[in-house]
């Protein structure tokens, strides 16, 4: 079976793994410290933004929304064409889901309809880079400058990409990245997030440690400080060391994970053109480091399609249902969600990993023009 996912495990990320657990320190300590400064110089990030490692990008999505503010009797608009992860960090500090469709062709939020949803209890909006091609940034800041909101950048899928030459996590105003097991960067579990002010930066370190006022710099020299005051409610999201010298092993390799990730989804492009039924990426994939790479096949096509290809020995995978089809969020508030609606059905992810080699790139593709030269 070719997976869809396939993480980068080499002798570095072993070696790292040992030697972490050798140390003994197996709490927040040295690693994660390194781990920050290291994707503080890969995002290329001003000195006034500030890295904090976290246990998941979704406790990054959790602690980005508390910084920013919002809590029960606010707004959140999102598109309903994500993770649901968005969907409960919103839940979680208690504030209302407002879904809004995405754009045919980025699949990123709507900005023209997203406008549409403002109210006077609006505070943030949620953003996300899907797969290989970039939100309209510009447009967001200015979006965001105009309603008087702030923006969470999830970036859970773009992590080592440029927008107009700038490193994702560089200018956003808030930013989480995911360094899950399948991310192109991996942590095994982890997930970072980049915030404008040092006081931000204290917040997200209290929170990310049940609220203790510990300083960051002693549990980074492998110590721990025994007395400390806790003023509010906080969790249990702070990087682990092993996790973070596995990720500082998969920094040491993003330039050959972003280049070989290109290639294959060029490489799929290519050989799947000229197929009526199957919609491609509309990029070249320039400065990006693709996480998934997907199609559109007509509704009547996609699962079956799934089916054949599993049955050929290829996985796939769908990114994402949409978050108002879930019972949980089916009557938040919503705008106009049919184009959100129609890519829900057409959406098939197919295999991408890092160092996959073209000619299993072929091999799914021919699967794919197969199916529907039957069809």
């Amino acid at each position: 079976m070719v997976p869809v996912f396939k993480p980068l495990i080499e002798q570095e990320e072993i070696d790292a793994s040992r030697e972490s657990l050798e140390l003994g320190w197996l709490g927040m300590g040295s690693y994660v410290s390194a781990f920050e400064k290291k994707v503080h110089e890969i995002i290329g990030a001003p000195a006034d933004r500030h890295v904090a490692a976290v246990s998941t990008g979704t406790a990054g999505l959790h602690l980005a929304l508390l910084v920013a503010g919002v809590g029960p009797g606010d707004e959140v608009i999102v598109s309903s064409f994500n993770c649901s992860a968005d969907f409960q960090a919103i839940s979680w500090v208690g504030a209302d889901i407002v879904f809004c469709d995405c754009d045919d062709t980025t699949l990123a939020i709507d900005l023209e309809r997203a406008g549409q949803l403002v109210t006077p209890r609006t505070k943030a909006m949620i953003v996300m880079d899907y797969d290989c091609i970039m939100c309209d940034h510009d447009g967001i800041a200015q979006f965001a400058q105009d309603h008087g909101i702030r923006i969470i950048h999830d970036a859970a899928h773009s992590f080592g990409s440029k927008y107009k030459g700038r490193m994702v996590g560089s200018f956003s105003d808030i930013c989480v990245f995911s360094h899950d097991p399948v991310k192109t960067i991996t942590c095994l579990d982890g997930g970072t997030i980049i915030v404008k002010t040092e006081e931000e930066l204290r917040k997200v370190h209290e929170l990310r440690l049940l609220g203790m006022q510990q300083p960051a710099s002693v549990m980074y020299q492998n110590k721990r400080a025994w007395t400390f005051d806790v003023e509010q409610v906080g969790f249990r999201y702070h990087m682990l060391n092993m996790h973070a010298a596995i990720g500082l092993a998969q920094l040491g390799k993003i330039d050959v994970i972003s280049q070989t990730r290109r290639d294959a989804s060029r490489e799929y492009n290519a050989a799947l053109a000229g197929i009526a039924q199957v919609r491609v990426p509309a990029t070249d994939f320039a400065d990006v480091n693709p996480f998934l790479y997907y199609i559109r096949v007509p509704e009547q096509h996609r699962d079956s399609l799934r089916d054949f290809l599993k049955a050929e020995g290829v996985d796939t995978g769908i990114h994402w249902q949409p978050g108002h089809w879930f019972t949980l969020w089916k009557h938040c508030k919503a705008g106009d969600l049919s184009v959100t609606d129609r890519v829900g059905k057409e959406i098939l992810s197919l295999p991408l990993h890092s160092k996959m080699p073209l000619d299993t790139v072929r091999l799914v593709a021919d699967k794919v023009r197969q199916y529907f030269a039957q069809a």
